[in-house]
């Protein structure tokens, strides 16, 4: 794996030079961000994602002009994968990764349309994450455009990041073998960058009893209703805050009948873990878990659908720089760990250096109230711009 630059790097790298390219095309900017928001591309609509990555794909190659390679990836049910990628200096790309879909339903545009008002942005999807597509796209210009040097880039699109990335997780996996660096660009509630992601899980259980009546021989039936209760305790004090571990059991549904001992029980499981200690820990003990009364039996399904992206050497050299980058432009910028994932997640397991939410800066995500700052669109769009022309520089420039 290729060093990440440190500070040092961004000498000759005029920052402010980008910043002020940028906020001369703010307007034209925050056009393209008001464009993608006014298409409408839910998870679960394969038309309507369809017609969105096309207008995007559309869109990126009249800025960037056509890339030198493309792929596309068929998401069946989910939105397709597109990758495009644009050659630079060097020989080891820098992955820019994105999600076109939002948790938005078809027709919620027609009661919440895109608006503007001072220095906020709104609609659905802004915050998570159209604007950080934009602000990404616009940071391959500002350098083309001012002159800077750039490394080949792998622009990384993906259409069922809010359920998970099921179709594109191998095509995130692929374009970072042979990475030098991953860029994700996820929002920021604070504006601070993410170091850490907890890992997430989801897990079904599943128990079943035996029926019988539940007031002439109730002595025969196994409840399984009583079995998930006792099982949901178990479940609940595998958490451990201390360590960031937390277990939910979100989704209880059983029984036929209110006269029958319920014969069987379902429950679906959301763990988060901040290690892959943790991850282990919790995997041992969902094989053990057994039921109260031995005529009964129980059933964990699932799997780990994020891997922890824990805060590395790389992953804190890649914040530095961008954090280098912010100071040239007076900005302080944090670091947070989430519980929250990304694909961030699945980049940062490939051991790839990650620099994850130098998105948007906004909240609301998933929400009615979801926002972003104008304001800050050119100049996380600058800072991403300088980390990119860090690159070609190398580690000590």
């Amino acid at each position: 794996m290729n060093a990440v630059p440190n500070a040092s790097a961004l000498r000759g790298i005029d920052v402010v030079g980008l910043h002020r390219w940028l906020e001369a095309h703010r307007a034209q900017l925050l056009d393209d961000v008001l464009d993608l928001v006014g298409r409408e591309t839910p998870s679960d609509d394969p038309v309507l994602l369809d017609r969105g990555l096309a207008r995007i794909e559309r869109w990126i190659t009249d800025t960037l002009g056509e890339p030198q390679r493309r792929s596309r990836t068929d998401g069946g049910p989910y939105g397709d994968a597109l990758t495009l990628e644009f050659p630079g200096v060097g020989s080891a790309p820098v992955v820019l990764l994105g999600h076109y879909d939002t948790v938005w339903q078809a027709g919620t545009l027609a009661e919440w349309p895109c608006a503007v008002d001072g220095d906020r942005a709104s609609g659905p999807g802004i915050f998570d994450m159209k604007a950080g597509l934009v602000q990404a796209v616009w940071a391959l210009r500002a350098l083309d455009a001012t002159g800077h040097r750039r490394p080949p880039v792998r622009l990384v699109l993906n259409g069922d990041e809010e359920i998970g990335s099921p179709a594109s997780r191998p095509v995130i996996e692929r374009a970072c073998a042979g990475a030098a660096a991953v860029l994700v660009f996820e929002g920021s509630a604070d504006g601070a960058l993410k170091t850490s992601r907890k890992g997430v899980g989801i897990f079904d259980v599943t128990v079943t009893g035996r029926e019988a009546h539940a007031g002439l021989d109730p002595e025969k039936g196994v409840s399984a209703i009583d079995e998930m209760a006792r099982a949901t305790l178990k479940l609940h004090a595998l958490a451990d805050p201390a360590a960031g571990t937390t277990v939910n059991v979100g989704l209880v549904r059983g029984g036929s009948a209110i006269n029958v001992v319920a014969g069987q029980a379902t429950a679906r499981v959301d763990v988060r873990v901040a290690s892959q200690a943790e991850a282990d820990r919790v995997d041992r003990a969902l094989a053990r878990l057994e039921p109260h009364d031995p005529r009964a039996a129980i059933t964990v399904t699932g799997e780990w659908n994020r891997p922890v992206m824990e805060r590395t050497p790389a992953i804190i050299a890649m914040a530095g720089l961008a954090r280098a980058a912010a100071a040239e432009l007076g900005a302080d910028l944090a670091e947070v760990a989430v519980g929250g994932a990304s694909d961030g997640n699945f980049a940062a397991a490939t051991g790839v250096p990650v620099l994850d939410g130098i998105g948007a800066v906004g909240d609301g995500a998933h929400a009615r109230d979801e926002h972003v700052s104008v304001a800050a669109l050119t100049e996380r769009s600058a800072i991403a711009a300088a980390v990119l022309a860090a690159f070609p520089k190398g580690p000590t420039a």
